[in-house]
């Protein structure tokens, strides 16, 4: 009997490792092509369709790319926006998530209520950008941040994960002269790194892949994100639009250049990724109250 279940669980494993093996075959190979199209010529992508090790390496996608200052002073917007964006949107999410949590707040299934609205609800384009243009925020790099400065998915996230802290914590810490502000800063969030880094993930890749509140509320192209000028060079490397301003010394590689661009706009993301890791298989509550 021994010898069976010790069968039935090799076969199983087999089975499983075989199984999740295919599932990340599939889920990489599209990237590896990608990847490998960035680094080919359009003639190759276009008689092979899917490449996965180039026969001729070539760099012309992203001499093409980075053959302008432009491109560095989008990243550099781009960066900022996301930095500044993700440390507010945290800020305002953990304070509203943390009240919300509370269960002694007054009004607090009024507020729940209007959040869960909010997510059923929108006002829609036309109203939220004359919301933002009677703001004065028009061509001005808040209007990229505000708008989407607070998401109730992720505060709903994280009000939930804040009321499985042990009210124990929080009644050791009023006995100690703390106030909310300190056991909220000292104590909660500590204990809740696994959701911080989750939600700030969510908020970064939102921030990063910014594009349509950029097109509506952007006037000068010298605040575009890189987004947009990425959108830019694909349709000048496309040659649907000869009168896009990019003032670039190598002639656009139209097929391999499209890979290059999503290399470009995913790997800023795919680099931060492995410093959050860590936070997501962390318990919150580990070795937090003992006895």
């Amino acid at each position: 009997m021994v010898e069976d279940r010790s069968l039935g669980g090799r076969v199983f494993a087999a089975v499983n490792f075989t199984l999740l093996a295919l599932i990340a075959l599939i889920t990489v190979l599209p990237f590896v092509h990608v990847v490998a199209g960035s680094f080919t010529t359009s003639a190759e992508i276009a008689a092979s369709k899917f490449v996965l090790i180039p026969k001729v390496w070539s760099l012309e996608a992203y001499k093409f790319i980075f053959s302008t200052d432009t491109i560095f002073k989008a990243m550099g917007v781009s960066i900022g926006v996301t930095l500044i964006g993700t440390l507010f949107s945290m800020f305002i999410t953990a304070l509203m998530a943390y009240g919300l949590s509370r269960k002694d707040l007054d009004g607090r299934n009024v507020v729940n209520f209007l959040v869960v609205f909010t997510m059923l609800f929108h006002g829609g384009m036309i109203p939220t950008f004359l919301v933002v243009k009677e703001l004065g925020l028009i061509d001005s790099y808040a209007a990229l941040i505000l708008p989407s400065a607070i998401s109730a998915f992720n505060m709903i996230i994280l009000k939930n994960f804040f009321q499985n802290i042990p009210e124990g914590l929080e009644e050791s810490a009023k006995i100690d002269g703390c106030n909310d502000f300190g056991i909220l800063f000292r104590i909660v969030l500590p204990l809740s790194m696994p959701a911080i880094a989750t939600i700030s993930l969510f908020y970064a890749v939102t921030y990063w892949n910014t594009y349509m509140s950029a097109i509506l509320y952007l006037d000068d192209s010298a605040k575009w994100p890189i987004q947009v000028l990425l959108r830019q060079i694909v349709v000048l490397a496309s040659g649907m639009d000869h009168s896009a301003t990019l003032d670039a010394a190598v002639p656009p590689p139209d097929q391999s250049i499209k890979m290059a661009v999503i290399v470009v706009a995913t790997l800023p993301i795919l680099m931060v990724y492995p410093f959050l890791q860590k936070h997501f298989a962390k318990g919150a509550m580990l070795g937090s109250m003992k006895g």
